[in-house]
């Protein structure tokens, strides 16, 4: 099931696409909500009801009438309002190529366990436009990740169990200031005004039933489902990324396990897998001038259209827009 997010009547409203079509979920029962947050909240439950729903409107045993066209509709983040986001460092190519081209030696730690930081949940949003600082130019990179929505209240959660755990997976964009990032995290704190701005999702969240088809083996000694999607990346309709979820070193399930550990997790957390190999300028750049002494590095710029796509969960789509405000604060810094 591909699960979306709309704007109708300025309010949020839940639907499922089928064939290029939303319908909204009292179209699959009257009884669902029309919130994910609440779809999400009582998951178990009503499930199988959509499922059940959206079959009917499948097979035409329930009119279809009531559709709208995806392209009519304006999508917003398929969960608007989560809770917590936190993003992990799951792929090992990405963090040992990081670490080579600034000439740091990887770290055994990586394959001990995995880690994550928390961003800033209120700033997730969906496909369209992602309105940026003066500062955030200064180095503005996308990042091609993967993520996953929790579906049911849970503390301690084993590794073993915890793909029961997941509602889905969707396409994340883990937009990054890098000037800024690099400043502050020179303190050994953060990442944070370097990656609070914004986080794009989407464009729906597609339910694990749908994605057995690419499931493949995990890793040697890891635990939990593991998804054969090729990640892409564009900009401006140049392909300047590509990789594999399936390349993932720590799952999702061990990532869920390490976050559980002494905390509740809600329906609605989003956990994201953390930057595929090659999966970003910062790391692009870094091997071209590694390669070339006088390679031109490429970051995001204003108008620029950022495009990922990822088997199975659809394209992602966002424009950079500069924001009508001259204020810096990479400029208010004391005693320089």
């Amino acid at each position: 099931m591909k699960l979306v997010t709309y704007l109708k009547e300025e309010h949020e409203q839940l639907a499922v696409l089928i064939n290029n079509m939303v319908y909204d979920m009292d179209v699959l029962h009257p009884d669902l909500p029309n919130s994910m947050n609440m779809f999400l909240s009582y998951w178990e439950d009503i499930f199988p009801t959509a499922q059940a729903g959206e079959l009917m409107l499948r097979e035409g045993t329930r009119s279809s009438k009531k559709g709208l066209p995806i392209n009519s509709v304006q999508l917003i983040a398929p969960v608007p309002f989560p809770p917590s986001c936190r993003d992990a460092y799951s792929f090992r190519q990405h963090v040992a190529t990081a670490r080579r081209n600034r000439k740091a030696e990887m770290i055994p730690e990586f394959d001990q366990y995995p880690v994550f930081y928390f961003t800033n949940h209120h700033s997730i949003q969906g496909p369209g436009e992602v309105r940026c600082m003066p500062d955030h130019f200064e180095d503005l990179d996308f990042e091609l990740e993967a993520a996953i929505v929790i579906s049911k209240h849970g503390r301690n959660i084993q590794a073993g169990e915890a793909d029961e755990y997941i509602a889905g997976l969707m396409i994340m964009n883990d937009l990054s200031a890098r000037k800024l990032q690099r400043e502050e995290m020179l303190l050994n704190l953060g990442p944070a005004k370097g990656k609070d701005f914004a986080t794009a999702v989407g464009p729906w969240l597609v339910t694990l039933d749908e994605l057995q088809q690419f499931e493949v083996a995990t890793k040697e000694n890891h635990t939990g489902k593991n998804w054969n999607l090729t990640m892409k990346c564009s900009v401006n309709g140049v392909k300047v990324s590509e990789g594999k979820l399936s390349d993932m070193d720590w799952t999702f399930a061990e990532i869920i396990e390490r976050a559980s550990y002494g905390v509740d997790l809600y329906p609605g957390d989003i956990i994201g897998s953390g930057t595929v190999g090659t999966g970003c300028f910062l790391e692009l750049n870094g091997t071209g001038r590694l390669n070339d002494p006088n390679y031109t590095e490429q970051w995001l710029q204003a108008g620029d259209i950022v495009e990922m796509e990822i088997d199975g969960l659809g394209k992602l789509s966002n424009t950079i827009v500069a924001e009508e405000n001259t204020w810096s604060i990479l400029k208010r810094k004391k005693g320089v």
